[in-house]
């Protein structure tokens, strides 16, 4: 590996997964690798196997849930079923698809929820307010602080079980659909804070995400997973402008998609039309 090359904080090579009490895996060869300051995409159809993914990459499985795991999961290039879940909770931060589920149920409000985590981790008062106060801001809930968890919408919930996340300050993100629940100004909120903390602070994110035109405008790379493999991978530009995308069950982008609209009326493309930007131009902006 070259020196400028970062190092990967999170690796999967050669992986395979197969929950308790069945035969099949419902991961296969699964090859992946996140380097510092990196975001993945994961797309792929219903039962493609992403959640799973999700909690093998986070260590999840088969530490909290057992079940049969082949080849090797590295943290920082460590093999993640050498460390214990206080470790793992420090290496890396995992958000479920239905984020009341990781609510913890035990706090008034919305600040003690944030707070839940770095407490836990013995931080003295004044690092855990700042955290949570950096936390809070960097997914909008600021004014949510004083509301009672129990009292929140589904996209609040969404971003509060963010923060919570965030507030840890994992080197590594394992994000299971973030914005599900977000309407398209929360999409575009969480999308920028998480751009901007990969490139600010060196987190690695990889994410789950059905919305191509999320993944388009922020993802370094993207990976297709289909029947518990990855059927494609490679530049987000790449393979989310790819024509097979649809036949793979994965909806493109926007732009994309009307640009084969208009190739089918027999219309060209003309880039000055905006505002849409073309995949490969969203992409760049960031890069």
């Amino acid at each position: 590996m070259s020196a400028s090359t970062p190092a990967p904080r999170l690796s999967l090579r050669d992986v395979s997964y197969g929950y308790v009490g069945t035969s099949a895996n419902v991961l296969q060869g699964i090859d992946l690798e996140l380097a510092e300051g990196r975001i993945v995409g994961v797309v792929g159809p219903n039962e493609a196997g992403k959640s799973t993914l999700c909690l093998v990459a986070a260590g999840l499985a088969p530490l909290a849930i057992g079940g049969r795991l082949d080849g090797t999961v590295e943290q920082d290039g460590v093999d993640t079923r050498t460390l214990s879940a206080a470790d793992l909770g420090q290496r890396v931060g995992i958000l479920f698809q239905n984020p009341v589920t990781q609510l913890s149920g035990t706090s008034v409000t919305v600040y003690e929820e944030i707070a839940f985590g770095p407490r836990n981790l013995g931080l003295p008062l004044g690092e855990v307010a700042t955290r949570v106060e950096w936390a809070a801001d960097l997914v909008g809930v600021r004014d949510l602080l004083p509301r009672d968890p129990a009292r929140l919408s589904g996209g609040q919930a969404q971003l509060v079980a963010l923060g919570s996340v965030l507030a840890l300050r994992p080197g590594t993100l394992v994000l299971d659909e973030p914005t599900s629940q977000l309407d398209p100004l929360g999409t575009r909120l969480v999308g920028d804070a998480l751009a901007d903390l990969a490139a600010e602070t060196g987190t690695a994110i990889l994410m789950v995400e059905h919305k191509t035109d999320l993944l388009a405008r922020m993802a370094d790379e993207v990976v297709v997973l289909v029947d518990g493999k990855i059927a494609k991978s490679g530049p987000a530009a790449e393979v989310l402008a790819d024509p097979a995308l649809p036949a793979l069950g994965v909806e493109p982008p926007s732009d994309i998609r009307l640009r084969a609209a208009l190739a089918e009326a027999g219309i060209s493309f003309d880039a000055s039309w905006g505002p849409a930007l073309g995949v490969q131009a969203a992409v760049g902006a960031r890069e």
